[in-house]
C-alpha cells in the first residue's frame, strides 16, 4: 500500500533501525508500545498527510487521539474476520464525533421514498458471473473524488451512478456536476447532508445534469444558489429504481446493468486500510447506515487469510476464499485501496442491502441492449 511504504521509507532515512518496527505500527499500534516511537509514527503521519497544528497544546490533544485511533484499529484487526487491514489512515487524527461530522451524512439513514423494490427471480442466481469489475470498462468509472468540508457522500454517489449507466448504455464518458446537485437540492441541506434518492429526483426536475467542466464542485460546507438553467446538460435520466434486498439479485443487476448506489454503516471505514472487511452485527450494526457509496464489481479473494483462522485449521483454512464486494467511496485516492474498498458478500456486511439504489438512463424500448461486466 503506498502510505505505508511512503511513511517505512521515510522513517528509514530519519531513524535508522526502526523501519520495520513502525512498519507494523501503520498497520495496528501496540498499546504498550513506548512514547518515543508512537510520537515518530505521529510525525510521520503528519509529514504524508501534511498535518500541522495551531499550538502545542493541540499538538498533544491530536497526539492522544491518534494514539487511541491506533489502539482501536488493534480492536477491529482482533475482531475482522475478513482479510481486512486496519491502522493509520488520513483520520487519524480526527475523534470519532469529527469524523461524522466531516464525512458522515446527518440525513442518509432516513426514511426511503415510497418506491417498490425491483423484486428478482430463482433463474437470476444461477446467472451471476463469478467476478465483476466495472472499472475495467474504459470511461465508465470516474476518478475516485474527495467530498472535503461537504457531506455530500449521496450527491457523489448519485453522480458516478449516472456517469457509469451513461458509459454503458450509450458508449459516451461523462463526468456531470456534483455541485449542481448540492446547489439544486430540493431538501436544501446541500453540504449537510442528504439523500441519493433526492439527487435523482433532482436530475429529474432539472431535465438532466450539467458536466463537472462547467458546474465545478466547490469543496465548500455550504450551499450555492442553483446554476442549474444556466448549463447544457450531458446527461440525464428515465427515472430510478431500488433493488431487492437479496444479495444474489443485486450482483445480477450489477453484473448485467451497471454499478449501484449502496447505503452503509461506515464505522469501521475510520481505520481501514485495506483487505476484505467481514463485519459481524455487533461490529457495523446494518440497520444503522450512515454514508452512500458506489458499488462498481464483486469477486473471491484467492484464499482466506482472515481471523477466522484462529478457530480452523490452516490446511481446511486455505481451501476457502472470500467473496467480496467492491465499493468506490467519495474520500480520495489516499485513502482505502487506492480510494476503493471491499465488503464481504453474502452476509449484508454493515447493512448495504437496505437501500440499494441506481437511475435508469435508457428509454424504453422493446429490445433491452446486452451489456457484460468485465471480468
Amino acid at each position: 500500500m503506498a502510505v505505508i511504504v511512503h511513511l517505512s521509507c521515510l522513517l528509514a532515512l530519519l531513524v535508522p533501525g526502526l523501519a520495520q518496527g513502525i512498519k507494523n505500527s501503520l498497520r495496528v499500534q501496540d498499546p504498550g508500545r513506548r512514547p518515543l516511537e508512537l510520537k515518530e509514527v505521529f510525525t510521520l503521519f503528519q509529514i504524508q498527510y501534511n498535518r500541522s497544528y495551531l499550538n502545542p497544546a493541540e499538538h498533544a490533544r491530536r497526539l492522544d487521539i491518534f494514539a487511541r485511533n491506533l489502539a482501536r484499529a488493534q480492536q477491529l484487526q482482533e475482531e475482522d474476520l475478513g482479510t481486512a487491514e486496519f491502522g493509520v489512515t488520513p483520520f487519524s487524527d480526527l475523534t470519532e464525533e469529527e469524523f461524522d461530522q466531516l464525512y458522515g451524512n446527518q440525513r442518509t439513514a432516513g426514511k426511503a421514498p415510497n418506491v417498490d423494490r425491483k423484486v428478482g427471480s430463482d433463474e437470476w442466481v444461477e446467472s451471476v458471473p463469478q467476478t465483476c469489475d466495472w472499472r475495467k470498462k474504459p470511461g465508465a468509472i470516474s476518478s475516485v473524488k474527495y467530498q472535503k468540508n461537504c457531506m455530500c457522500c449521496w450527491a457523489m454517489a448519485a453522480a458516478g451512478n449516472i456517469e457509469a449507466h451513461w458509459n454503458i448504455k450509450y458508449k459516451q464518458s461523462v463526468e456531470v456536476s456534483v455541485q449542481e446537485l448540492i446547489d439544486c437540492d430540493r431538501c436544501g441541506d446541500g453540504c449537510r447532508g442528504g439523500f441519493v434518492w433526492d439527487a435523482f429526483i433532482t436530475v429529474l426536475n432539472n431535465s438532466g445534469l450539467a458536466s463537472e467542466k462547467d458546474y465545478p464542485f466547490q469543496g465548500e460546507a455550504r450551499k450555492h444558489k442553483c446554476q442549474a438553467k444556466k448549463h447544457k446538460k450531458v446527461a440525464w435520466i428515465q427515472d430510478f429504481i431500488m433493488l431487492s434486498d437479496n444479495e444474489q439479485s443485486i450482483a445480477r443487476y450489477l453484473a448485467t446493468e451497471g454499478p449501484i448506489t449502496v447505503t452503509i454503516n461506515k464505522i469501521l471505514l475510520q481505520q481501514y486500510q485495506q483487505g476484505v472487511i467481514r463485519a459481524t452485527r455487533t461490529t457495523c450494526d446494518p440497520q444503522h447506515v450512515d454514508h452512500a457509496v458506489l458499488l462498481v464489481g464483486f469477486g473471491k479473494t484467492k484464499s482466506v487469510e482472515g481471523r477466522q483462522a484462529k478457530t480452523v485449521s490452516s490446511q481446511s483454512h486455505r481451501r476457502h476464499s472470500t467473496p467480496y464486494w467492491i465499493l468506490k467511496n467519495s474520500w480520495g485516492a489516499d485513502w482505502g485501496e487506492k480510494g476503493y474498498f471491499r465488503l464481504h458478500r453474502g452476509s449484508n456486511a454493515c447493512g448495504i442491502t437496505k437501500y440499494p439504489l441506481t437511475a435508469r438512463v435508457n428509454q424504453p424500448v422493446k429490445k433491452q441492449h446486452q451489456v457484460t461486466c468485465p471480468p
